[in-house]
C-alpha cells in the first residue's frame, strides 16, 4: 500500500522515481480501506530533506498511510521556503482537536541549548502533552527523543567532549519486544549529535525498558508504555548521503569536525558511503506502524486513554 501525500510535494516525484507507490489526496478519497494516519512534527531545518527520508521509512509496509505534516508557529524557519511551509505544513492549532495514530518528532539543531532557552520548548511541550490522549503512539527521533525523555521523565541530557558522528555498532537488548523483530543481533545505525542521555539514568525509570544499545555510543532505542512513547537516539532514516553533506558542510565553513566513524570506505571521504543501516532501519518504521499503530487503533480512531484502558 501506498504513502498518501498532497499531489505536488516536491518528495512525491523523487519517490515515483525509486519506484515506491506514493498516492495523493484525491486518489486516496477512493479507497474502501481505513488509512494509518501519520503526523510527523518536522523540527530539522532541511525540512525537505527530512521529507523524504522519513516517506522512504514508512513506505514499507501494506498499510496505507495518510502524512500529515507539522511546523512549530513558534519558530521561523530560516532553510525551508515560505511557500513551501504554506503550502504543505499545518500548525499545532490546526490539528489540535484531531487525533492521529502515530506521530514522529524529529530531531533539531538546537541540542547545545537547555531545553528552556528553544523558543518553540513550550509549544512542544503542548504537543507532547496532547499526544498523551490524541496519538496512539509517538516516536521521538535524536533531540526529540531527548526532548521526550526530558518532558516525560525528567531525563536531562549532557554535552558530549566530542560529536558523536558516524555509523556506529548496536547490540538489541530485548529480543521478545515486537518493535525489534527481525532485526539481528548486531546492527548498524547513523548518529549525529553533541549530547547524550545517560544509560543509568534511562535504567533507572521503571516505565523505560532498552531495546537496543552500542558499547560506544550508549542507547539507540527505548520503549515506555506499551509503545505509546518509542525514542530512538541515532537516525535510522538517513540516507546514503546524508552524514556525506553534513561532514562537507561543516568543512567548507571551517568547523573542526572528525571524519564520520565507520562510513567512507577506507576513511576516504572522496569515496561513496557504504549503505549499512537501510534493511534494520526499515523494519524499524515498519514494526512501529504494524505493532504499535495499526494493532493499537481500531477502525473508528477513539479516545487512546480508551484503547489503554486508562
Amino acid at each position: 500500500m501506498p504513502i498518501c501525500t498532497q499531489r505536488d510535494l516536491p518528495a512525491k516525484e523523487i519517490l515515483e522515481k525509486e519506484n515506491i507507490f506514493v498516492m495523493d489526496e484525491t486518489r486516496a478519497m477512493h479507497q474502501d480501506i481505513r488509512p494509518i494516519s501519520i503526523a510527523i512534527l518536522n523540527l530539522m531545518p532541511l525540512k525537505e530533506d527530512t521529507e523524504l527520508q522519513l516517506l522512504r521509512s514508512l513506505s514499507n509496509t501494506p498499510l496505507q498511510v495518510d502524512i500529515t505534516f507539522l511546523a512549530v508557529e513558534s519558530h521561523e524557519a530560516k532553510n525551508t521556503s515560505i511557500s513551501h511551509l504554506n503550502k504543505f505544513y499545518q500548525v499545532f492549532g490546526d490539528v489540535k482537536n484531531r487525533r492521529f495514530d502515530g506521530l514522529i518528532i524529529t530531531g533539531a539543531p538546537v541540542e547545545l541549548m537547555e531545553f528552556e532557552e528553544v523558543d518553540y520548548w513550550d509549544e512542544l511541550c503542548d504537543i507532547m502533552d496532547w499526544s498523551k490522549t490524541n496519538v496512539t503512539s509517538t516516536m521521538h527521533l535524536c533531540w526529540g527523543a531527548q526532548a521526550g525523555l526530558y518532558y516525560h521523565y525528567g531525563i536531562k541530557k549532557h554535552i558530549l567532549d566530542h560529536k558523536v558522528f558516524g555509523i556506529f555498532e548496536h547490540h538489541v537488548r530485548n529480543r521478545r519486544v515486537p518493535l525489534v523483530r527481525g532485526f539481528d543481533d548486531l546492527f548498524m545505525a547513523p548518529h549525529s549529535r553533541n549530547t547524550e542521555n545517560l544509560t543509568s539514568d534511562i535504567r533507572a525509570v521503571e516505565d523505560l525498558t532498552i531495546l537496543a544499545e552500542s558499547d560506544e555510543v550508549g542507547v539507540f532505542l527505548a520503549i515506555a508504555d506499551e509503545g505509546r512513547r518509542i525514542f530512538v537516539m541515532g537516525h535510522p532514516e538517513y540516507d546514503r548521503i546524508t552524514l556525506d553533506k553534513e561532514y562537507k558542510r561543516d568543512m567548507e565553513k571551517g568547523i573542526d569536525i572528525a571524519l564520520p566513524k565507520n562510513y567512507y570506505p577506507n576513511d576516504d571521504s572522496d569515496k561513496r558511503p557504504n549503505l549499512q543501516w537501510r534493511a534494520h532501519g526499515n523494519a524499524l518504521y515498519s514494526n512501529w506502524l504494524n505493532y504499535y499503530v495499526y494493532q493499537q487503533t481500531p477502525y473508528d480512531f477513539i479516545d487512546t486513554a480508551g484503547i489503554v484502558g486508562k
